[in-house]
């Protein structure tokens, strides 16, 4: 069997790289992220012995269609002699409310796909995201750049972070005004992370005045990115790691407690700028994570690359050893438990990269 030749160029550096986003580029990326370009309603599998599931698919393709009409003209703003609307006798929004894994982004994206709407009037991001749009631009430049929108789809709403949902929940207040319809998924609470605990009234507690704009819709089932799935690869040897980052074009290859290190100096909102062109990330080392905070960054990292289905080859400890036992029970556990499936199903994706 021939092996893959030893690349000239030396594989790429996250930790090299510090990069500058520009707030256009943020409004720019307020798409679904590329794992998520395709999808559609028809695309998602619904669990058979979950009936929420396919009970979702129906109740969101009809939410989409009743976004067809006009409420905006086509620049994007109100028409000049407008009422301001009256508040909607239906909920011009709908919260997804599931356990992590059970397909909520998938048909939030899905929904930003059926809104019949140019793409420039429909907005998707997550909760994260969001809130550094409103740190760029200042939240009145934020309402006037997304009150001529149709939709706008926040993943992740962060209900575990005070200050930034007050700020958000103001943010959707004005833009509900304008006639934006919303979508919307979650993290639960601190201390309400029970296994199989969903946050519907968490989170139509935390928006207040907001939630009678919002239908809730739930979700049951499990984490679909283990279902029927093999086990994740077992750690490789710094070695394989090494040799398959010089043998994959476009791959990073990192030391992973000097990543963690670096992730400290970057602001969480350019971690998906940092990954533009990476192909594989490749890590030696793979260590548990020593403090919340290092905990909290690699989460968002997780996140980034999984929406860009960039795959993770390492070497060190199984990814479900990085968070200890105390941060598992703890407040972010939701947070931990999705990264380590994401970063899971990143390793099963990089197992083609390692010859056999």
């Amino acid at each position: 069997m021939s092996t893959s030749p030893i690349t000239e160029a030396a594989p790429l550096s996250l930790c090299a790289r510090e990069p500058h986003v520009p707030a256009d580029r943020l409004v720019a990326e307020m798409v679904p992220p590329p794992r998520f370009d395709s999808v559609r309603f028809e695309t998602y599998v619904p669990d058979p012995n979950q009936p929420s599931q396919s009970e979702a698919v129906k109740v969101l393709g009809s939410f989409a269609a009743g976004l067809g009409g006009a409420h905006a003209t086509g620049s994007g703003r109100r028409k000049w002699f407008a009422r301001k609307p009256a508040a909607p006798a239906a909920p011009r929004g709908v919260y997804l409310d599931g356990g992590y894994g059970v397909g909520k982004t998938h048909l939030l994206a899905s929904l930003w796909h059926a809104t019949p709407a140019e793409p420039a009037l429909k907005a998707f991001g997550t909760f994260v995201e969001l809130t550094n749009l409103v740190g760029a631009l200042g939240f009145q430049q934020t309402v006037r750049t997304l009150s001529g929108h149709r939709l706008l789809c926040i993943d992740e709403f962060e209900l575990d972070d005070p200050g930034d949902t007050v700020l958000v929940s103001s943010l959707l207040g004005k833009l509900v005004e304008q006639g934006v319809a919303l979508a919307a998924t979650s993290n639960t609470l601190p201390g309400k992370l029970g296994e199989g605990r969903f946050a519907a009234v968490d989170f139509l507690r935390e928006i207040q005045g907001l939630s009678a704009h919002f239908r809730p819709l739930r979700i049951d089932g499990e984490d679909y990115r283990h279902r029927g799935l093999p086990e994740a690869p077992a750690p490789y040897s710094d070695e394989q790691v090494t040799k398959a980052a010089y043998a994959t074009e476009g791959a990073a290859l990192d030391d992973f407690p000097g990543l963690l290190g670096h992730l400290s100096r970057v602001h969480p909102s350019r971690y998906g700028a940092m990954t533009d062109g990476v192909k594989a990330v490749c890590l030696t080392d793979v260590q548990p994570v020593p403090d919340q905070s290092t905990a909290l960054r690699l989460v968002v990292l997780a996140d980034r690359l999984y929406d860009r289905e960039v795959p993770v080859l390492a070497s060190g400890v199984p990814f479900d050893l990085l968070f200890s036992e105390e941060m598992l029970n703890g407040g972010y556990r939701k947070k931990y438990f999705r990264a380590i499936s994401r970063l899971t199903a990143l390793a099963r994706d990089a197992k083609g990269l390692v010859e056999q």
